[in-house]
């Protein structure tokens, strides 16, 4: 499970060779959730509200990325660490 990036204690990560929709995973203490790349919302699981809007924003900023990563890991395994929220 690649780590993507992390910043104020939240971590982004992927699978290799996930189902789609493309999405990724963001964890914070016990929280964990999946977020669709696309439409940012919530595919599974429950973070706290500002967890939530952190990596909201991040993503945000970072959509092409992650659908780089995405494709990359589904096709030759490799990926990029990406910048963190500042």
């Amino acid at each position: 499970m690649p780590e993507i990036s992390r910043f104020l204690g939240i971590v982004i990560y992927m699978y290799f060779r996930e189902h789609n929709p493309p999405h990724f995973h963001v964890e914070y203490n016990e929280f964990k959730a999946s977020l669709n790349i696309e439409s940012l919302g919530v595919v599974d699981g429950k973070l706290p509200p500002k967890v939530l809007s952190l990596a909201v924003e991040w993503a945000g900023m970072h959509q092409a990325e992650l659908m780089e990563n995405w494709d990359a890991l589904h096709s030759t395994g490799k990926y990029h660490r990406i910048e963190p929220l500042v």
